[in-house]
């Protein structure tokens, strides 16, 4: 996003965050509505081309807001994007994302109150790493074919039981409306919305042995250092780097294994 529709959003997270520190709200009944109303968008194209008209007032489409979801959804929902059709958007997609994002941090909030943030973000990279392992889970995951509610029990069939709520939440929910995006690009973004959380970025960490504590902790003074924020390590093993470390932090890679020396060392003799 960018010019006015990133303006919007930074105001929704900030109101979502007000919202959410009364601890009378239901955090969990809160990203499932927003869930229910990003459906509603992605599927109603010319309502949310109405919700985002910069000839309408904010007050016209917030009144519309209320017409619809009321007595659908509780207040707290209906206030909340409300208030975001009030804002201007740069392109009428734009909502529907900002209102995903928001499900999905509400949903991050409720692990958060638990103190279950970093368990939640562990799971979301190790179900990464094991799609990407398994060629027929990833199938399954994105047959177009398949329904939605197929997809759904077999996800819970997988993770039920196995990893927190808000976890087998997340990843339903990503798995049943991609809404155009890969799965990998779905579970890394969910990955930096965890992160946020606690003002962290995500380092995904690959090395040939598992470190030890004392290793993870030095990796990630340094990195917090060089970013300037605190890091949340994502970690994997992968005997085909020989030795060393490489990191990923965003686009860019900071490669120190012996394997990309040796490939360096084979480009030079060969060049």
């Amino acid at each position: 996003m960018n010019g006015a529709s990133r303006e919007a959003l930074a105001a929704a997270r900030e109101r979502l965050d007000a919202l959410t520190d009364n601890t009378s709200v239901d955090a969990a009944k809160l990203a499932e509505e927003l869930a229910a109303v990003t459906a509603l968008l992605n599927r109603e194209v010319s309502l949310r081309r109405v919700l985002t008209d910069p000839a309408q007032t904010g007050e016209a489409k917030a009144e519309l807001v209320t017409r619809l979801l009321s007595g659908q959804v509780g207040g707290e929902t209906v206030d909340l994007v409300s208030g975001m059709v009030r804002s201007r958007w740069s392109q009428s997609r734009d909502l529907v994302d900002a209102v995903e994002e928001l499900a999905a941090t509400a949903d991050l909030i409720v692990a958060q109150q638990a103190g279950a943030l970093d368990d939640v973000e562990d799971e979301l990279f190790r179900f990464g790493r094991i799609v990407s392992s398994s060629t027929e889970l990833r199938a399954a995951l994105t047959d177009r074919s398949a329904t939605a509610s197929a997809k759904g029990e077999l996800l819970r069939s997988l993770l039920g039981g196995k990893v927190h709520p808000v976890t087998e939440r997340l990843v339903v929910r990503l798995v049943t409306a991609p809404r155009g995006r890969s799965l990998e690009a779905g579970l890394e973004s969910l990955s930096k919305l965890a992160a946020a959380r606690r003002n962290r970025m995500v380092a995904v960490v690959t090395s040939a042995v598992p470190l030890t504590d004392e290793q993870k902790r030095r990796l990630g003074a340094v990195l917090a250092k060089l970013y300037g924020r605190e890091m949340h390590l994502n970690l994997d093993v992968d005997p085909e780097v020989l030795g060393g470390i490489s990191v990923r932090v965003g686009d860019e890679v900071i490669n120190g294994t012996i394997a990309e020396r040796l490939e360096e060392a084979a480009r030079r003799v060969a060049g």
